[in-house]
């Protein structure tokens, strides 16, 4: 089989290697489509992402195909069926799996991170990690449930409430998910701030109240200007100290900031404390996607969100350098790897 592998820091080939065979709770997939996501890059560029990636590694870890072996203790699908895969592998043994906090497990298997993934023809997989696709959804949409997932984990966290305005820095991929489950959750206005055009008109047809462009206007002029003056929660996907800052600033009293990008390990934000203090504010992060495979793939069967919107196209596994490589090619939306070619 044909595998992107990470060799090291800006150091990705396409090899030929052996068919992995499923083990007797195993199943191996033919993998029809691979979304790469922001962690990807951070570990191309020789940073961690979710966990500790030691080369040579497969990256890829939103991917869906079809079943093509299943080990003899597999029960939870059978060979032809389309799928989607959940990347976290957890022990289900250490002191965080077994009190409900399994994404962050002590001993983290993460598929297309420290174990290898989708950026190949085929990938085996733990069986109890499957989640079935209606007939009706592609491949493509298919990939796209486990940035949903991820999402689902931080509009959770975020804990937005029926009538409450939203403003997320960020209109990539995770970004414009967000701002549609603030909508699905009963936001009265989203608001989403994001400096690149094609991303803000992407927002406007998925729905955004309004976008900001924050090259040309201060955010807290347009609100103020539109009337905007209570935010009561603000989502930074951008993982930028300048926005997270001004995310103190923008959130109401009493509001939530939800900090969910990957940054380097050694990022530092400064915090006015005294503002933290006086507006009872509440910070908190977003972590993987922990619980929530199940609901993305629900979410994306009975086509309640818009998964496709924000993709910029396909590419093959001999492009996938240049995607993690150059950040124009990146802002013009999400990238999906078809390993095996084209895919309806």
């Amino acid at each position: 089989m044909r595998s992107a592998v990470f060799l090291g820091q800006r150091n990705l080939k396409v090899l030929e290697r052996e068919i992995p065979k499923p083990g007797p709770k195993e199943v191996l997939i033919k993998v029809m489509a691979c979304g790469v996501c922001g962690s990807d890059v951070h570990i191309y560029e020789g940073d961690q992402g979710s966990t500790s990636t030691v080369p040579p590694q497969i990256q890829g870890h939103e991917f869906s195909g079809i079943v093509i072996e299943t080990g003899s203790e597999v029960s939870s699908c059978k060979v032809g069926d389309r799928v989607c895969v959940d990347p976290a592998d957890n022990c289900n043994e250490c002191y965080y799996c077994t009190n409900g906090m399994m994404g962050h497990c002590e001993h983290m298997g993460a598929i297309g991170t420290n174990i290898n993934g989708g950026f190949s023809q085929y990938c085996k997989v733990p069986g109890r990690l499957i989640h079935h696709l209606a007939n009706h959804v592609s491949f493509i949409e298919g990939a796209m449930a486990e940035p949903l997932a991820c999402c689902i984990n931080g509009a959770d966290r975020s804990d937005i409430k029926v009538s409450d305005n939203v403003l997320i820095y960020g209109g990539g991929a995770i970004g414009l998910l967000l701002m549609q489950l603030a909508k699905l959750k009963g936001a009265a206005k989203v608001v989403l701030v994001e400096p690149v055009e094609a991303k803000r008109k992407m927002a406007e047809k998925l729905g955004a109240t309004f976008t900001i462009d924050p090259t040309k206007e201060k955010v807290a002029d347009v609100l103020a200007a539109k009337g905007l003056c209570h935010i009561q929660v603000v989502i930074e996907t951008c993982g930028l100290k300048s926005t997270s800052e001004e995310a103190v600033d923008i959130v109401d009293k009493r509001g939530t900031i939800l900090l969910f990008a990957v940054t380097k390990v050694d990022s530092k934000i400064d915090l006015m404390t005294y503002k933290l203090f006086q507006k009872e504010l509440t910070i908190k992060g977003s972590y993987c996607s922990p619980y929530d495979m199940g609901r993305a793939v629900e979410l994306i069967n009975s086509h309640k969100i818009d998964v496709t919107t924000m993709l910029a196209g396909t590419r093959t596994l001999e492009e996938l350098e240049e995607v993690l490589q150059e950040p124009k090619v990146r802002a013009q939306g999400k990238w999906v790897i078809l390993p095996n070619g084209f895919v309806e």
